[in-house]
């Protein structure tokens, strides 16, 4: 969430409020989030002659005779790189590879604390068309930096990389390695809605196939919202940019919006609005008005999920709607049915990582949104429900998307990724045998949560 530091900056409802000034937030972030920390001990000579010279060597031949040894051998096989050349940082926008790095840290922390994965930083300096950190992104540069440190991970998070050159970043890695690689600023929030929309459909009673759809936004994460929800058998999808509907009479659209253009007489978005089902903004406050709201279909789904101001305020959409029933999703952490990507990817690499699958596509993620929706119409445990008091965690309009910290999602999600990617053939069915078993005693075993 970006904010205002000229005053402490309190978000909250109800009456809660969270105080964080520019001064504790520096703090706590004095000397950075991560570190190294070591998984076998060095306290002998013994000790040093294993984990270096003479005994290194030993598994340097394993590995140059038997490359696929390197899973097992070094820290690659729960090792993904957080790499960006940070051009979309969070709402700020371009603040270059250094400035970022506080993001991608933060990234890391939330790898291993929600899927007990080891995510490490990786800013990418001179990525950009002349060479230098200012101006648009060369994806070919960004390709080869990635490239070439991939062999030390076993998987790729690209992590605030504008578009459009995200998406030539990401498709070409995707072809060119054999691990996974995942933009988390395109899928991730795709993958979250789309849980979303899932219990949205079941509450509203409603087929996928019937719902019509409005997207709000179309850089990397609308796009990709796009895709999932057809991917998902949603037939009817408008996608907005800020000049209006994304049809074929334009002459303005990139490569990418076009994919997704149509062919309808409907300009603008509040045109677009009028009898649909669902809106979902990935683009600016107060893009949503409140007549846009009224003309919408009975029992509407308003995912306005602009940071740090959403599209339309829940307090304007409770007061439109009165007792008519709806749906309302941001992506603040101050409102109920939070669009929150770290319900995601930690858990998405962590089932792809376990069964050493080569990517994660589409039918994975379709996997993990699946899951997700399964885990929110489950009973919620007390240890979740004492995080957060002021809620009724009941599956219904106020609670369509688990917590994070619910810890049923480290078995549920990354085991429902795992099946999927068998099925593709990105992994061998063996992969699965006693899988279940070995999540929940890691996840009975883990501290992070406790």
């Amino acid at each position: 969430m970006r904010m205002d530091f000229d005053k402490a900056d309190r978000v909250g409802r109800k009456g809660f409020t969270m105080p964080l000034t520019k001064e504790e937030i520096l703090h706590y972030h004095l000397g950075g989030k991560v570190g190294l920390r070591a998984t076998k001990p060095l306290a002998s000579v013994r000790d040093l002659c294993l984990a270096y010279t003479p005994g290194v060597a030993t598994p340097v031949r394993e590995i140059r005779e038997r490359p696929e040894t390197a899973r097992r051998y070094t820290a690659k096989s729960n090792l993904v790189a957080v790499a960006t050349d940070g051009t979309a940082v969070l709402g700020l926008g371009d603040m270059g590879p250094e400035a970022a790095i506080p993001v991608m840290e933060g990234k890391a922390v939330l790898f291993k604390a929600f899927g007990d994965v080891d995510g490490w930083p990786v800013p990418l300096d001179r990525c950009r068309r002349n060479g230098a950190n200012s101006g648009p992104t060369d994806p070919q540069r960004v390709i080869e930096a990635v490239a070439a440190i991939a062999p030390m991970y076993g998987g790729i998070n690209l992590e605030d990389i504008a578009a459009p050159a995200c998406f030539e970043i990401e498709d070409q890695l995707d072809e060119m390695l054999d691990i996974p690689v995942f933009h988390d600023d395109q899928w991730g929030t795709a993958v979250i809605t789309l849980a979303g929309i899932r219990n949205y459909a079941q509450l509203c009673e409603r087929e996928l196939s019937e719902l019509d759809v409005v997207v709000n936004g179309a850089g990397a994460a609308g796009i990709r919202i796009a895709e999932m929800l057809k991917a998902a058998g949603i037939r009817s999808v408008l996608l907005c940019d800020s000049r209006g509907v994304v049809r074929t009479a334009r002459d303005d659209l990139t490569a990418k919006k076009r994919e997704h253009a149509v062919d309808t007489p409907h300009a603008t978005l509040a045109e677009a609005l009028r009898g649909r089902h669902v809106f979902i903004g990935v683009s600016v406050k107060d893009a949503l008005t409140p007549d846009a709201v009224r003309d919408m279909a009975d029992y509407p789904a308003i995912f306005a999920m602009a940071n740090p101001d959403p599209e339309i305020l829940p307090e304007t959409v409770r007061e439109i709607m009165g007792d008519r029933p709806y749906v309302m999703a941001t992506g603040r952490s101050d409102y109920p049915n939070q669009i929150n990507n770290v319900l995601g990817f930690p858990f998405l690499f962590r089932g792809a990582l376990d069964v050493n699958a080569s990517r994660i596509d589409m039918a994975m993620k379709m996997a993990a949104a699946d899951a997700l929706a399964a885990v929110a119409r489950e009973p919620v445990g007390a240890d979740v429900r004492a995080l957060f008091p002021d809620e009724e965690l009941v599956f219904g309009p106020s609670y369509l998307i688990p917590k994070p910290f619910d810890r049923r999602l480290f078995v549920a999600v990354p085991h429902a990724v795992a099946e999927a990617a068998v099925a593709s053939g990105l992994a061998e069915p063996a992969e699965l045998t006693g899988y279940r078993e070995r999540l929940d005693q890691r996840n009975a075993s883990r501290q992070d949560l406790a």
